[in-house]
């Protein structure tokens, strides 16, 4: 065992080549804009192209890493999802041709709705404090879909997160302190005969509460760090609205109240990727942190509140504290160019990518050429999918 500092190495994101302005769902759908902005906090969401998926992203979030880093210390990989392409090869195996993985790197997919990244995030703490030589690679990625018409339609989105998680981390140290709460809720489920979730919104918002609640009560019981010692908090955001709503909760449980302005230093900078993004499930807490560390400058040696929630239900209070000199590692100018770079669709396309299914039967079929990224999926040839690297 070792009592070196364990934490985020480095992190980067990724999403998709296509997004879908709210105004112009609202506009189709004959409401407010203001119910999206305002209500759910969402101006835009990602939308896959028919060669993307949750590889392609994963690929695209994860190669900066390795660039960086190499692969010479990797050995893991724990890719958490609960959009997976298989219901038995973890899909980390598809990234072996696409990134150059080691051979000798155990790949192992995760699932606990949006919650499992964190999971994964602390199993690879476990393996570094075995061995503080060897590098855990966590890769969250994710595409929410909803079936059309419905209240989540407007909630939508898709992302990849990529955490490279060391000793002696360069970006932010996961204290060892952690409060988890579980129980069985059905507020959203996906069956396997289902390409969308069920989903009981009411049931989700008070279960998300409830158990950010918990899972923080219990993180104190475990002498964690006191509400006022955190300089600003991430939440998973299934819409951004909610990291508000949870906000609010946790500190009126705990019989503090705040001002706008106090809640907004907290939150805001941790949100402007969601906004415009979307849910990206598992990735969405990370999607979260990788925000406020590009949006502040004033974070080292501060702590942050994190509070990972999965439906069905998990959730996990931890602290990140984040390293002096991390803005030198980080990839605020890659993570704009990405967003900035999706290319707007009218109602109409988006319906069509929304339509659009990968073909089940067992025949060769050639994806359409769309995506601009550097990896896609190229064909899919009797049930087998074929990636390419550009």
């Amino acid at each position: 065992m070792t009592n070196q500092h364990i934490g985020i190495g480095d992190l980067s994101i990724a999403t998709t080549h296509y997004m879908i302005e709210h105004s112009t769902l609202a506009g189709h759908q004959g409401v407010d804009v203001g119910k999206y902005h305002h209500g759910l906090g969402q101006e835009a969401m990602s939308v896959p192209a028919s060669d993307e998926d949750i590889v392609t992203l994963a690929a695209t979030a994860a190669a900066p890493l390795l660039e960086r880093h190499g692969t010479s210390t990797l050995r893991t990989v724990l890719l958490a999802t609960e959009t997976g392409v298989d219901q038995s090869k973890a899909a980390g195996l598809y990234l072996h041709p696409l990134l150059g993985l080691p051979h000798t790197t155990r790949i192992v997919e995760l699932k606990q709705a949006c919650y499992a990244a964190t999971a994964g995030l602390q199993f690879a703490a476990g393996l570094i404090a075995r061995d503080p030589t060897q590098q855990v690679l966590v890769i969250a990625t994710d595409i929410a879909r909803y079936d059309l018409g419905t209240p989540a339609e407007a909630t939508q989105g898709a992302a990849a997160a990529a955490i490279l998680v060391t000793a002696d981390p360069g970006i932010a140290v996961l204290e060892p302190v952690t409060g988890v709460h579980s129980s069985h809720v059905m507020d959203f489920w996906r069956p396997n005969h289902r390409t969308t979730p069920v989903v009981d919104g009411k049931l989700s918002v008070t279960s998300y509460l409830d158990a950010a609640e918990r899972a923080y009560a219990d993180y104190l019981r475990r002498g964690g760090r006191d509400l006022d010692e955190f300089t600003a908090f991430c939440y998973h955001q299934p819409f951004t609205e909610m990291a508000y709503k949870a906000h609010r909760h946790l500190l009126g449980a705990h019989g503090r109240t705040t001002s706008q302005q106090e809640t907004d230093s907290a939150l805001t900078t941790s949100t402007h990727y969601n906004r415009t993004i979307g849910n990206s499930y598992t990735a969405s807490l990370y999607l979260a942190l990788a925000s406020l560390l590009d949006h502040r400058c004033d974070l080292a040696d501060q702590h942050v509140g994190m509070l990972s929630y999965g439906s069905g239900c998990v959730a996990e209070f931890f602290c990140a504290t984040v390293v002096p000199g991390y803005r030198d590692l980080l990839r605020a100018d890659a993570h704009d160019r990405a967003i900035t770079a999706r290319k707007p669709l009218s109602y109409e396309e988006y319906r069509a990518l929304h339509e659009f299914h990968i073909p089940t039967d067992a025949g060769q079929h050639t994806m359409p050429e769309q995506t601009s990224g550097p990896f896609r999926l190229a064909a899919v040839d009797g049930h087998e999918r074929i990636y390419e690297t550009r």
